[in-house]
């Protein structure tokens, strides 16, 4: 995600996913994951008003982490009631394959990959979830 913009364009989806939610009033969670690790950058609560300041920080490249990401991303929910939604940024660009993490009621992925050799690797696992791919050219 870190090469030819598909983080700034992630950063720019996650303010767009974090702008309807504060809309709708409704709770959430941010869970960012890059190189080794996995970090809890905002605890479930309401959601409210976000800027581009906030967001770049966020960091990307090195491996990803994505299993153990998918893994307290199914606990948050677990907490949540296993009702909440799941949206996974991704390139695809991870040797890792988690399962479906039966506590999301509802998943999307959104796909970052570029290139002229495409893997179609979150369009596999989204098939594989049974979710919605979005490709991110449909948001940016």
């Amino acid at each position: 995600m870190a090469s030819g913009g598909a983080l700034a364009r992630a950063k720019g989806v996650l303010l767009a996913l974090m702008e309807q939610a504060y809309r709708r009033r409704e709770r959430v969670a941010l869970l960012c994951f890059a190189g080794t690790r996995v970090e809890l950058r905002l605890p479930p609560r309401k959601a409210a008003a976000w800027n581009d300041d906030w967001v770049h920080p966020i960091g990307g490249g090195g491996g990803t982490p994505l299993g153990p990401a998918i893994a307290q991303a199914g606990q948050l929910l677990a907490r949540a009631g296993g009702e909440g939604w799941l949206w996974l940024l991704t390139d695809g660009r991870s040797r890792d394959w988690p399962a479906r993490p039966a506590e999301a009621a509802q998943l999307r992925v959104v796909d970052f990959e570029l290139g002229r050799l495409r893997l179609g690797r979150a369009q596999a696992l989204a098939q594989a979830w049974g979710a919605e791919c979005l490709h991110a050219e449909a948001w940016c």
